[in-house]
């Protein structure tokens, strides 16, 4: 029985909802869908004060010091998310992740002996994982090793052979002297 009561915010965050928005995204949540909705919501309530420029062009182009606009490797405009918009993402992001730790904090506060079950738990069920993988890792990287030292050897053995059929050729062209 779950002797600590958790938040409805807390489960609603780790409970799947189904919702998979697919658009430009800040702090990997959608921009469109999330963001803006929500930051319209607390600028109507007088929580948040952000200009209405940012919430109605939220994506900017980027320029350079010169005032030119920025392009990317493949030759697209880049753009960014409006300053202020970002800002506000940023202290949410902060926010979010100060409550998770106190969160965390205080199920560890007022069950330990539960809390440190669940640590030794996952320490238990990852060791057989960390144990595979570090034998694939040494594997692979023995590999890697041995196929460079052959192409290595490889090498070095054709520029020997290229080095001695360039000898030859050379002592063919010598004129003998008698």
């Amino acid at each position: 029985m779950n002797e600590t009561q958790t938040p409805n915010y807390i489960k609603s965050l780790v409970t799947p909802n189904g919702k998979k928005p697919a658009g430009r995204k800040a702090w990997s949540i959608d921009l469109e869908t999330t963001w803006l909705p929500f930051f319209t919501a607390t600028n109507t309530t007088g929580d948040t004060h952000l200009p209405p420029d940012a919430l109605g062009a939220p994506i900017r182009l980027a320029y350079s010091p010169d005032g030119s606009v920025k392009f990317g490797k493949t030759g697209r405009p880049i753009t960014k998310v409006a300053k202020d918009l970002a800002d506000s993402v940023r202290v949410v992001r902060e926010n979010f992740t100060a409550g998770l730790i106190d969160y965390s904090l205080q199920v560890q506060a007022k069950d330990k002996a539960r809390y440190q079950a669940q640590i030794d738990l996952a320490r238990k069920a990852g060791k057989p994982i960390i144990a595979r993988d570090r034998a694939s890792l040494d594997k692979a990287m023995a590999q890697a090793i041995n196929e460079a030292v052959m192409k290595a050897e490889a090498e070095a053995e054709a520029e020997v052979k290229a080095e001695a059929e360039a000898e030859v050729k050379d002592k063919r062209r010598v004129p003998v002297t008698a």
